[in-house]
């Protein structure tokens, strides 16, 4: 279909007696402190605007960009535009994400 053949990555999140968890195609989706540490312990959150869910936008893309440097510019956005409207428990596609970018380079 596309150019790359690359395989559909799901990313899941639920909220469990841990705590908010996310998995990328079932294993747990690295926090990326390394990168950045927006909130405070590293933690994940969603479905509002605020330091745990950029931490979550901000490992999303850096998972499925593959690149840091945009991960680390628009994982604000991103957060805002989607991240911010997550149900408690949600699931987006690698194909999702893809949309969810055309839609705000398009602003």
């Amino acid at each position: 279909m596309g150019e790359h053949s690359n395989p559909v990555r799901r990313y899941r999140g639920d909220r469990t007696q841990e705590g908010a968890e996310v998995w990328v195609d079932g294993k747990p989706l690295p926090n990326r402190t390394d990168l950045k540490r927006l909130s405070r312990d590293g933690l994940f959150e969603w479905s509002y605007e605020g330091a745990e869910p950029s931490q979550l936008a901000l490992a999303i893309l850096a998972d499925y960009l593959k690149d840091d440097t945009t991960a680390l510019s628009l994982h604000q956005v991103f957060m805002k535009r989607v991240v911010a409207y997550f149900d408690n428990d949600w699931e987006m596609t690698s194909a999702d994400i893809a949309h969810a970018l055309e839609n705000i380079k398009k602003e």
